[in-house]
């Protein structure tokens, strides 16, 4: 199920971020080097909203017939008419409490893959939107601060040591970083893609 390999957050309202699996050092070694250099920082305008966004005005019903594509263009339009139009690859959704509350559709989720958002960060998630965000490759971090955030400002995050830099006010902030394990998978792309090159590889001779 694909909900299953992000599920290692026990609590959905906030407290801390899931706890890293104890890689042997030479494979934690590796997955540190991939994010040097400044690879690991995602760079992009804030777009900001408020407490209890749900799924449903993510991925609207009337569209779930619809291809990937078009769903994607309407996502938020309930809230802001102008985001799935202008958002930008790397953009950033800064958000209240309960982000993603409602249904489990997974095309959530995949709107915000889709139109290739950097990074979600939200003082609180729904818990089963959480978990496909992480599954899609969408990095998703609990930002206590977000009330802080004005839209429109240029943020820089970084999604493994937890370091995100409002770079109009110059404040700093740091929060729990997702653990490497699940930072590896989004970086393939989400769970199935990251699955696919881990069996590929080991099936290799």
């Amino acid at each position: 199920m694909l909900g299953e390999a992000a599920s290692t957050r026990p609590a959905v309202h906030g407290g801390r971020a899931p706890d890293a699996v104890r890689w042997p050092p030479a494979q934690r070694k590796r997955l540190v080097l991939s994010w040097v250099s400044g690879m690991n920082v995602i760079t992009g305008k804030a777009w900001v909203f408020g407490d209890e966004i749900n799924t449903d005005v993510m991925a609207p019903g009337l569209y779930f017939k619809s291809s990937m594509e078009e769903m994607a263009r309407h996502c938020l339009e309930a809230v802001d008419p102008g985001f799935a139009a202008s958002v930008a690859p790397g953009d950033i959704v800064v958000a209240g409490h309960n982000f993603g509350v409602g249904s489990a559709r997974e095309q959530a989720a995949l709107a915000f893959r889709h139109l290739k958002v950097g990074a979600i960060l939200a003082e609180s998630f729904g818990r089963i939107f959480y978990r496909n965000a992480l599954n899609f490759g969408v990095p998703a971090l609990f930002f206590p601060q977000s009330a802080d955030i004005g839209a429109g400002d240029l943020l820089a995050v970084d999604p493994v040591t937890g370091s995100i830099e409002n770079r109009n006010s110059g404040q700093r902030y740091t929060v729990d970083g997702i653990p490497e394990h699940l930072m590896q998978m989004i970086q393939a792309g989400g769970l199935m893609p990251w699955l696919k090159q881990r069996l590929a590889t080991e099936g290799a001779p």
